[in-house]
C-alpha cells in the first residue's frame, strides 16, 4: 500500500486586510505519495507559488490543513518549523543560492554541518550524492567557476544530500539553458527512478513538467485539473500537458 507522504485539506490563503483581500488558495486538497515526482502548474497569480511556500513552511495558510510524513504542520511554532525544514525538507530553487566563498563540496556539507553529521559520514554522503549527479570533478571548484548547469546540480546535491522525506523545486530549470535543463531533469528522474526520491516541483514549463509522473494544475487558487502520466511516453506526456494549459490560459511559457 502506497504511504501518503503530503496530504493538503481544504487549504486556504488570504493576503490583504478586510477591505481588499486576496485569496490565493481556495480550498486546495490533493496527496503525493512516497516516491511520487509530482509537478505543479498554472498561469501568472494561480496560486501555484503561495502553495508551494506553504507546504514549505516559508509562509503560513490562513486555513485547512498541511499533513507532512503524518505530522500536522500548519499549527507549528517558528522553532518546530526551523526544525521541519531541516530533517524532513529538501530545497531546490531556480536561482542556485551557493554561497560564493565556499568550495561545491562545501556547500553541500553546509547541509550536513547543521544536522550535526559526523564528519566521515558528511564526506560519504556527499561522495555519494556527488556520483549521482555526475559532479564529482567539480567538488573543489567554487560556484564562479561553474557553469550554471552544474551550479544547479550543487544546489540539487545540497537539497538530497540530507536524505529529505520531500525535496521542494522551485522553478528549478528557470534559469538553464535547454542542454542544462534536461540534464537536470534526467538526473532528478534518475533519483526519483533509483533513490526513490519523493519530488514536488513548481514550474511553469511543459516540456520540464512532462519529466514528472503526475501533473496538478492550479487556477484562479483551485486545484483545476490532474494528469496522469501512467504508461504514456514523455512525448504524448507533453502533450496532453500543454492541451490542458491551452484550456486554462497559457502555454508552457507562462509564469
Amino acid at each position: 500500500m502506497e504511504k501518503t507522504l503530503l496530504k493538503l485539506k481544504q487549504v486556504e490563503k488570504y493576503y490583504g486586510n478586510k477591505k481588499n483581500i486576496t485569496k490565493a488558495l481556495d480550498g486546495v486538497s490533493f496527496e503525493i505519495y512516497e516516491g511520487e515526482f509530482v509537478s505543479i502548474m498554472g498561469p501568472s497569480g494561480s496560486g501555484k507559488s503561495s502553495l508551494l511556500n506553504c507546504i514549505a513552511t516559508l509562509d503560513r495558510a490562513t486555513s485547512g490543513e498541511i499533513i507532512l510524513d503524518e505530522t500536522n504542520i500548519s499549527k507549528m511554532k517558528a522553532k518546530q518549523l526551523e526544525k521541519i525544514r531541516n530533517q524532513k525538507l529538501g530545497f531546490i530553487f531556480q536561482q542556485f543560492n551557493l554561497l560564493d566563498t565556499l568550495t561545491a563540496y562545501e556547500n553541500i556539507a553546509l547541509a550536513l554541518t547543521i544536522q550535526k553529521t559526523k564528519v566521515k559520514a558528511i564526506d560519504q554522503k556527499i561522495k555519494d550524492i556527488a556520483a549521482k549527479l555526475n559532479i564529482e570533478n567539480i567538488l573543489n571548484k567554487f560556484p564562479y567557476e561553474l557553469s550554471g548547469g552544474q551550479q544547479q546540480r550543487v544546489a540539487a546535491a545540497r537539497a538530497l544530500v540530507t536524505d529529505p522525506c520531500l525535496i521542494l523545486a522551485d522553478e528549478p530549470t528557470g534559469a538553464l539553458d535547454s542542454k542544462s535543463a534536461r540534464s537536470l531533469l534526467e538526473r532528478m528522474e534518475y533519483l526519483n527512478n533509483e533513490r526513490n526520491s519523493t519530488i514536488l516541483m513548481v514550474t511553469h514549463d511543459a516540456f520540464t513538467a512532462s519529466f514528472t509522473n503526475r501533473v496538478l494544475f492550479i487556477k484562479d487558487g483551485k486545484l483545476f485539473n490532474e494528469l496522469q502520466r501512467g504508461n504514456n511516453s514523455r512525448e504524448e506526456f507533453f502533450e496532453s500537458i500543454l492541451d490542458v494549459m491551452a484550456v486554462i490560459g497559457g502555454g508552457s511559457d507562462v509564469l
